[in-house]
């Protein structure tokens, strides 16, 4: 299992132990989902992660170049971001951050 295969199998197995995160699939995407809303996914072709978060939030990590924009099909989603790199706690963190968000939309 690649590197970020491996990363995000670790860190969806810890998120699973909270009893509202749920596996599940998005756009054909695996993906965790937070009472029924997604939350994070793990890109098809790069591996990547990537979470939602608040547009605001997703710029900041774009400008910071701590993340890419998410635009599958050249269409971009202003709430999602792909972590940039395979840092353990950088996507730790972001699914977290992420985790938290999606609970907030409750």
């Amino acid at each position: 299992m690649p590197e970020a295969e491996a990363l995000y199998e670790t860190l969806a197995g810890r998120m699973l132990l909270h009893p509202a995160v749920q596996r599940g699939t998005m756009m054909g995407y695996p993906c965790l989902r937070f009472e029924g809303r997604f939350f994070a996914c793990q890109h098809r072709q790069s591996r990547g992660l990537i979470v939602k978060l608040p547009k605001e939030r997703v710029t900041a990590l774009v400008e910071s170049d701590a993340g890419r924009s998410f635009a599958p099909s050249g269409r971009v989603f202003r709430e999602w971001v792909e972590v940039a790199g395979t840092d353990e706690a950088a996507w730790a963190a972001r699914l977290e951050e992420a985790q938290a968000f999606a609970a907030s939309l409750a």
